[in-house]
């Protein structure tokens, strides 16, 4: 049980919202000639409604969306490794995945967290330049100060991403795909 275990069918990208992970997940996939899944897009497919529209219901609901969606998803990819159809995953989750413990312990079920860090400073710049585009700030955003909002949540999922992680990647400056190269290259001695 325990050589099973170590088998990966998938990395699992976490971090701050517009840390890169979908793009970041989508660079890993075409150099792992994987199959790149939002879990935004399986809460999505399960529920019928964005992400963002079940968070404006409640956080609860969405939360407990989020967790559904995750073990449907981590069944299916379950189901296909014993059946050995050997497609390797690479999931990026949504930025507040950390404030979802149980989705966590099933997503590690598939294989490494690897966390792409970013400042507080830069996160919040990419949050602004984002809303501008859209015209609204994201639901959990809309306090009385934002900006300090964000920090402080930025702050202490940092801090239990980075307690989490079995990598941790600068995502700062480097592109998608040198991102993707330093993951593939750090933990390749583990991927079948």
């Amino acid at each position: 049980m325990a050589a099973q275990e170590k088998i990966f069918k998938g990395i699992i990208l976490v971090g701050p919202k517009h840390s890169g992970k979908t793009s970041t997940g989508k660079a890993l996939a075409n150099l792992l000639s994987g199959t790149f899944i939002d879990l935004d897009d399986e809460i999505a497919l399960h529920s019928g409604q964005t992400p963002r529209a079940l968070y404006r219901q409640s956080a609860e609901l969405f939360r407990a969306t989020e967790l559904e969606a995750t073990r449907k998803l981590v069944e299916r990819i379950n189901i296909e490794h014993k059946k050995g159809l050997g497609v390797f995953y690479i999931i990026a989750t949504g930025g507040g995945i950390v404030d979802n413990p149980e989705a966590i312990e099933l997503l590690k079920q598939i294989g490494p967290l690897v966390f792409l860090d970013l400042s507080t400073k830069t996160a919040w710049e990419r949050i602004v330049k984002a809303s501008e585009r859209t015209g609204e700030l994201p639901p959990f955003l809309k306090t009385e100060n934002p900006a300090e909002t964000h920090r402080i949540l930025h702050e202490r999922r940092s801090a239990a991403y980075r307690n989490l992680a079995d990598l941790i990647i600068n995502a700062e400056i480097d592109s998608p795909e040198q991102r993707a190269k330093e993951i593939v290259q750090l933990i390749s001695n583990k991927i079948p």
